[in-house]
Order: structure tokens, then sequence, then C-alpha cells
């Protein structure tokens, strides 16, 4: 890797001769600006507002503009004789606890090489020195033009060099919390915790910019030509929360169910959840049985089932009781109707030739009715 700095450390009077090397690195995807009628790239020129012609980078220099708007040149020479100790030292100042540094004062990170074979053995011994005390070391530096505060640490077998902002340019959190007056109830906190623990740990290696690889798929896809552009599917933001604990409950059974885990209960349910739980669900209405369809074969929807109580169970119980009775004596009529069949028989041939001589005679009578009405002359009436 390149160095972007030479200097040393200075530890006590122990001088440790090092390179910095960026530790981190950017892959974002950066884009050109272009003219969207003709795709021209548009480039920034830097010209030169005195006789208007485009000056090269290497006759730019440093400039102060003073509050008149005259210009004040600062060369790399005259920073250079400035009395500054850390011009070209990481000057160690003390050794602090690792979490005494805000994370908001940590700004870019470097590794720091030993530069050469006689820096190998101070650079050890600090590195060794940093791991047994388990603290890190706080220094100043130069770097661009400008001190710095560092935080030194090691990483493996490598000392870190954190950059860190100064005290004052971290901006206090004013006006940021909420100002309404919020209670959190301990059945809350047990639902977070919950789900804190459900979520569990993360590898970080495994973690990537999702982003940037649709931008690449994209890119690949409108170079080769078969780029199809859809509409984009936005889910609504989030609203207010209404229910704050079913909105927990539902990420810890969510959470669980990604990992594979059965849902046994988020824990910690009260009355009030329970209550909360049954109010929300929509319960479908009974529909009446139709005629002839018996007493509970309707045709319509499936009575859903009762959420709990006395009446359900003992209802339950009847018509379990009544099933039972009816299949008893179905059974009796079968077996005695085995027994009986020839009786049956004769009873029914009996009866039957009785309705046959019964109806006969009526419709003789019928007909001697009709006969004799016919037969029996009107009398006329008289004036």
């Amino acid at each position: 890797m390149r160095s972007i700095w030479n200097g040393a450390i200075s530890f006590g009077l122990v001088s440790i001769p090092i390179k910095l090397v960026n530790a981190t690195e950017s892959h974002s995807i950066s884009f050109r600006q272009i003219h969207v009628n003709d795709g021209g790239r548009v480039r920034y020129r830097k010209v030169c507002e005195l006789d208007g012609e485009e000056v090269p980078s290497a006759e730019i220099g440093k400039g102060y503009e003073e509050a008149d708007g005259s210009i004040v040149p600062i060369t790399d020479e005259d920073l250079a004789q400035l009395p500054l100790a850390t011009a070209k030292t990481i000057e160690i100042m003390s050794f602090v606890p690792a979490e005494e540094i805000d994370p908001l004062q940590m700004d870019a990170a470097y590794y720091l090489a030993a530069n050469g074979a006689t820096a190998a053995k101070p650079y050890t011994l600090l590195r060794e020195a940093l791991k047994r005390s388990r603290k890190v070391a706080i220094a100043k530096y130069a770097l661009r033009g400008r001190e710095r505060l560092g935080m030194l640490r090691v990483v493996d077998d490598v000392i870190a060099m954190h950059g860190l902002l100064w005290p004052d340019e971290i901006r206090a959190p004013e006006g940021v919390a909420p100002e309404a007056d919020v209670t959190v109830r301990d059945a809350e906190l047990d639902l977070a915790d919950a789900l804190m623990a459900t979520l569990g740990d993360v590898e970080m290696a495994s973690l990537h910019d999702d982003y940037r690889e649709a931008v690449e798929a994209l890119i690949v896809a409108k170079s080769g030509g078969a780029f199809e552009p859809t509409e984009s599917v936005v889910e609504p933001a989030g609203g207010q929360v209404i229910d704050l604990m079913a909105a927990l409950e539902k990420s810890v059974r969510a959470a669980k169910a990604s990992r594979g885990e059965a849902d046994g209960g988020a824990g910690g349910e009260d009355e009030r959840e329970v209550e909360g739980k049954a109010e929300a669900e929509v319960t479908p209405i009974r529909r009446k049985a139709r005629a002839g369809g018996g007493a509970g074969t309707g045709t319509g929807a499936a009575a859903p089932k009762a959420v709990g109580g006395k009446k359900s169970t003992a209802a339950s119980a009847k018509k379990t009781a009544a099933s039972a009775a009816t299949k008893k004596k179905t059974t009796t009529a079968v077996a005695g109707g085995k027994s009986a069949a020839g009786k049956s028989t004769s009873r029914t041939a009996k009866t039957a030739a009785k309705s046959t001589a019964k109806t006969a005679a009526a419709k003789k009578a019928g007909a001697a009715a009709a006969a004799k009405k016919t037969a029996t002359p009107r009398k006329r009436t008289s004036a």
C-alpha cells in the first residue's frame, strides 16, 4: 500500500520512524457530469480571473483571502518553517481507556507501518505495551496543512491511528431529543429486550452494499442494451405507531421466523396486551342454518371458534353428548330391525289391503251421489 505521509512516533524519548497508510477505501460508484442533449462530458476548468486563461495544476498555489478581498500567498515552504513540533511527528500525549473516547469524535483511519529495520524493535515495544495496558494512546499530528488529534490502538499486529475531531468540533445535541414526556412500561422494555435477543449478533464480514450492487447491475444492463425500465414500488412510510406492544411482539415473531425458530411467545404479555389483540381481530358473523340443512349443517360459512369462556365449553359438551346418544339409538334400531323383519312385513301388507278397500268404497259412494244429482229435475219458480 502506498504511504501518504512519512514521519515518526514520539514516545517519550523513543522515536519510531513510520509510514502513514490509508486503512479504508471507498467503493462508491462515481458518476461523470454530462450534457443531457448530446451526452458530452462536462468538465471543470480552472481559469485565472485576471487573464481569463486556464491554469495547469503545477501553477496553482495557496492563498488566504482577507476581509477586503485581497489575497495573501502562502507557500508550502512557509508552512514547513512553522515552529510546530507535530509537523513530521505523531506526538503521544497520554494513554487513556478506550471507553473514554466518544465515537462521535472518530474520523478517518490509518495504519502505521514501521519505516525501516531499525524501527521494528521500538514499533513492537509500543504495540505490546498498548496490548498489555488495554488502553489507547492520544496523540497530535499535522497532516494536509493542519494539526489534528489522533487515537492509536492495536489492530491484529498493527498499530492503527484514528483521526479524532477536536472536542470543540462536536456539536451539542440541543433540540434533538423528544420534547414530550414519555413513559415506557416495563412490559414494553421486556419486549424490546426480547427483540434484541432474537436479532442476536451479525457477522460484520457478511454485510455488503446492496445499493452499489444494484447500480452496478443497472450499468451492465444499460451498456448491453437490454435494460427495460420498471416502475419501482416504494412502500409508504410508516405513520404513527398506535399499538407499540403489538408492533414489538410482531417484530419478535418475524425475527424468530427469519431465524427458523419456533414461536414460543414473546414472553411478558400482560392482560392489556391480550385484550388489545382480541379487539384487533375481525370475527365473522355466524350465519343461520338453512331449513332442511340439519341442526349444525348450514350451507353458510363455518362459525368461528370462540375466543374463550365457560358457555362455549358447556355448549360443546352438550353437542358431544347428544351426538353420542344419537349414535347409540341408531345402533339399537338397526340391531332390532333385523330381528323383527318378518313381523314388520306382515303388518305392512295388512295395512295396505285395508287402505285399498277403503279407497274403493269411497270412490263408489262419490259416483252414486253424482248420478243422483244429475237425474233429479230442477223445479221452476212461478212468477
